[in-house]
């Protein structure tokens, strides 16, 4: 292997690297990320998943749930807690929910390692708003911010879903935003492998004028619905309120304990210790 690859300097190539370009002695310039060394890093990616040699194929397999929605009170955040790599679940106490401040927060679904990373990375791009601008960054420009990045990144095989939630001047606001770039403001939304379940129970029980236990209420039974029927969601279900003073964790359950020991939890036409499909 070729040593000098790893040089920036030793690297000529007109694509930029991370969110800007090498400074004249040949090292990163700040707030960028290095990437590889090769003319287009996207084709390069595809190419690579795409092979014949199956041995050759990286496969992200993943799932999980996490959902958002705003209502009277501020806004519910609930989410699962397992990992899994294909078939093995690898975690099942993964905090999926990333206080990037006492006033925002951020969802993970897709790779954990690429939401928690730029995620962090978000809260510390908030932080330094914050000391220069002496305020705190809306929700809105913080959640274009992280769009911005993986919008620039697109294509380079990060994995990523979250929702980025939170309170400032104007209120409680939610916004969804993906690895294409994508960034779309909402009152509802439900991420992952097992998000079609947890929309079932939202839709029909979801309505603005929820009181607080209520919301919490709705947002465990969607998550623990989701994770009865995805095999790729489970373990803890975490719930969060933002309010107008800040973030609260309400709740962590586990979900085997809601449904052996909480009435109502079992689904319809289901007995103890009975196996369905």
């Amino acid at each position: 292997m070729d040593l000098d690859i790893l040089d920036p300097s030793s690297i000529h190539s007109e694509q930029p690297f991370g969110l800007g370009s090498l400074n004249e002695q040949g090292s990163l310039l700040e707030n960028e990320f290095f990437l590889p060394g090769q003319n287009d890093p996207s084709y390069f990616i595809k190419d690579f998943n795409n092979r014949q040699e199956k041995k050759d194929q990286i496969h992200m397999s993943k799932g999980t749930t996490t959902l958002g929605f705003m209502y009277q009170g501020g806004v519910l955040i609930a989410v699962d807690s397992r990992a899994t790599m294909g078939p093995y679940i690898s975690s099942g106490t993964v905090k999926k929910v990333i206080e990037i401040n006492q006033y925002l927060l951020g969802t993970m679904a897709g790779g954990a390692a690429d939401c928690a990373f730029w995620e962090r990375e978000l809260g510390r791009q908030c932080r330094v708003y914050e000391l220069k601008n002496k305020e705190r960054i809306s929700v809105a420009a913080a959640s274009k911010i992280l769009g911005n990045i993986l919008y620039y990144y697109r294509g380079y095989g990060l994995s990523v879903g979250t929702m980025i939630a939170g309170w400032d001047k104007s209120g409680p606001n939610l916004f969804y935003v993906d690895n294409d770039g994508t960034r779309l403001q909402g009152n509802k939304f439900s991420v992952g492998s097992g998000s079609l379940y947890a929309y079932s129970i939202l839709d029909s029980g979801y309505r603005w004028d929820l009181t607080d236990e209520e919301a919490y209420e709705l947002g465990r039974r969607a998550i623990f619905h989701a994770t009865h029927r995805d095999a790729a969601s489970g373990g803890v279900i975490n719930v969060y309120h933002i309010r107008q003073d800040g973030w609260h964790k309400i709740s962590s359950q586990d979900n085997n304990e809601l449904f052996w020991n909480q009435p109502g939890y079992q689904p319809v036409g289901s007995g103890a210790g009975e196996f369905y499909i």
